[in-house]
């Protein structure tokens, strides 16, 4: 297992040496785009009419649901990538199948790793892009505004009182994030204090007997009808947060990508928390 990850490692790290070169040969016109994220990048930058195929879920801007789909969480039709002849195929190193990377690594095509894994890591991925598609004036616009707008919001909430969160990735099983989780930035930026940061695994599966001991006094689910219905929280009127009616859904897709919309879900998050301040 081990050996397995190291080889996923290295295969990305080569995958991202390649993409430089990429960018300096010619910019990129035929794109495959294999997450959602990087499809609203490509949209942001002014790169989305070259997107040439994406995976499920990539429902972001509006013109992203004409793109057609090869694949998903079960894997990439490689066959399509094969016909479709990219000139450049960005992969997610978390999300896409190691083995999918690596057949479409050796089969020639041109790859970059988009995979950001911190809120400024987001400007960094559009200046990238930007060089790789021949739109860096634009992407460089659109990241320095993120980084800003960012800022800003750190500056807003930092003297702001600590509110204990409890955020619900899941209802069935109930499981929630922890320090190492992308969820967690957006909780420090709205200085809230997750009640499961400590927890040992980034996505820990956790008990309603659990929770009612931390005491939160938010509640935040993702916005899934399944997830919200997965629990009867007014069962539980000791905890603050049911007692208060301090519980809010939360847009996932703004939660959840590494994309310049996180930002409108770091607001989301941040106002909820104040109705509990």
């Amino acid at each position: 297992m081990l050996m397995q990850h190291s080889v996923k490692g290295l295969l990305l790290a080569m995958v991202c040496s390649l993409s430089v070169s990429v960018a300096v040969a010619a910019p990129a016109k035929r794109i495959i785009a294999l997450s959602p994220h990087s499809v609203e990048m490509l949209y942001a930058i002014g790169a989305g009419s070259s997107i040439l195929a994406t995976t499920d879920h990539a429902d972001f801007p509006a013109a992203a649901l004409d793109i057609p789909r090869i694949g998903g969480y079960h894997g990439v039709q490689i066959e399509r990538v094969i016909e479709l002849n990219p000139d450049l195929v960005l992969v997610w190193g978390s999300g896409n199948k190691a083995e999918d990377i690596e057949r479409i690594t050796e089969l020639g095509f041109k790859v970059f790793n988009s995979d950001p894994k911190s809120l400024e890591a987001v400007a960094s991925e559009l200046r990238a892009l930007g060089e790789l598609t021949g739109y860096e004036d634009k992407a460089n616009k659109v990241a320095d505004e993120y980084l800003a707008d960012l800022a800003e919001l750190r500056k807003q909430n930092l003297e702001k009182s600590e509110v204990k969160v409890f955020y619900q990735l899941w209802s069935t099983p109930l499981m929630t994030v922890s320090k190492n989780s992308w969820i967690q930035q957006i909780i420090e930026v709205c200085h809230g204090d997750n009640v499961y940061f400590d927890a040992a695994s980034d996505y820990p599966q956790v008990s309603l007997e659990a929770v009612l001991l931390k005491m939160p006094e938010v509640i935040l689910q993702s916005q899934d009808k399944g997830n919200i219905l997965g629990v009867d929280w007014s069962q539980w009127q000791e905890i603050p947060a049911v007692k208060h009616k301090h519980i809010y859904p939360l847009n996932a897709d703004l939660l959840h990508r590494a994309a310049p919309r996180a930002l409108l879900g770091v607001n989301a998050l941040c106002e909820a928390l104040d109705k509990a301040r």
